[in-house]
C-alpha cells in the first residue's frame, strides 16, 4: 500500500477584513476610543479534508476565488489554518510566488546558490547540478546578470528549474506551466512527468482543464473555500464541466 504523503484534516482558515479602515494612526487612535472599527470575518477555506499518498499527481480546480492557491500556500507551511491539520511526509519544494526567495541584487548563478540553501541542499549538492540547471533553465550569459535585469519569465525558468533538478519528495505548481513559450512549457511539462514516473507526489493547480486531464490521476474540486469532491481525473472533471454548463470532451 502506498505510504500517504499529506493528510489535510478539517482545515479552514479565516481572514479578517477591514469594513472602515483608518487612514493614519490618529484616526484609528480616535476610532478605537469611539469603538468605530468594524472588521468582517471571511473563510477562506472551510473543512477540507484529503490524503495523498506517494505518487499522487492532485490537480486542485475550482473557479477565481474558490481558495486554490490558498489550500496550497497552507499545505506548503506558508500559511497557518485557523482550525485543522497538515501532516506532511516528506520534503515539499513549493513553487508559489516565485521570485520570493531570490535575492534581486545577486545575479543568477548567485540566487541558484541561495535557493538550493534555503531548500536544504549542500553546496557540494549544487555544484554538482549546476550545469544541468543552468542548461535546463535556458538562460545562457544571463546566468551571470543580476535578477533586476531579468523577465518574471526568466525569473520562473530558473526556479522552476531549480525545483526540477533537486527532484523534491513533494511538488507543489501554482499555473508555472503557463509561463514561457511553448517549447519552455512543453519541455516543463515532459520534466514534471518525469518525476511523476519517478515517485514524486505533485499539487498542481490550473485553470486549463486539458493540462489537468493528461497530468493528474485524482483532482480536489474548490468552490467558494468549500470541498466540493475528490476523486479520479476524469470522474471530478466530467461533474465540474457539468456544473460550470461545459460538454465534456470525454
Amino acid at each position: 500500500m502506498a505510504k500517504t504523503m499529506i493528510s489535510v484534516k478539517d482545515v479552514s482558515l479565516k481572514f479578517k477584513i477591514d469594513s472602515n479602515r483608518a487612514n493614519s494612526l490618529k484616526e484609528f487612535c480616535v476610532r478605537w476610543l469611539k469603538k468605530d472599527l468594524h472588521s468582517q470575518e471571511f473563510w477562506a477555506l472551510q473543512n477540507i479534508s484529503f490524503d495523498v499518498k506517494k505518487g499522487d499527481v492532485i490537480g486542485i480546480i475550482g473557479r477565481n476565488g474558490a481558495g486554490k492557491s490558498t489550500l496550497l500556500k497552507v499545505i506548503s507551511g506558508i500559511m497557518k489554518p485557523t482550525t485543522g491539520s497538515v501532516e506532511v511526509n516528506g520534503n515539499i519544494v513549493p513553487m508559489l510566488e516565485l521570485g520570493s526567495g531570490f535575492d534581486f541584487e545577486m545575479t543568477g548563478k548567485e540566487n541558484i546558490y541561495l535557493n538550493g540553501a534555503i531548500l536544504g541542499y549542500t553546496k557540494e549538492f549544487i555544484d554538482e547540478k549546476y550545469n544541468e540547471i543552468l542548461e535546463f533553465s535556458e538562460l545562457g550569459e544571463f546566468i551571470q546578470a543580476p535578477l533586476r535585469t531579468y523577465s518574471s519569465g526568466m525569473i520562473m525558468r530558473l526556479a522552476f528549474s531549480i525545483a526540477c533538478i533537486v527532484k523534491p519528495e513533494i511538488l507543489i505548481v501554482d499555473e508555472i506551466l503557463a509561463v514561457g513559450d511553448a517549447n519552455f512549457q512543453e519541455k516543463s511539462r515532459k520534466r514534471m512527468l518525469e518525476l511523476m514516473s519517478g515517485g514524486t507526489t505533485v499539487f498542481f493547480v490550473s485553470h486549463d482543464i486539458a493540462q489537468i486531464n493528461k497530468m493528474c490521476n485524482k483532482v480536489v474540486w474548490l468552490e467558494r473555500g468549500k470541498m466540493q469532491t475528490v476523486g479520479k481525473t476524469k470522474d471530478v472533471i466530467k461533474e465540474y464541466q457539468s456544473f460550470l454548463g461545459i460538454a465534456s470532451e470525454n
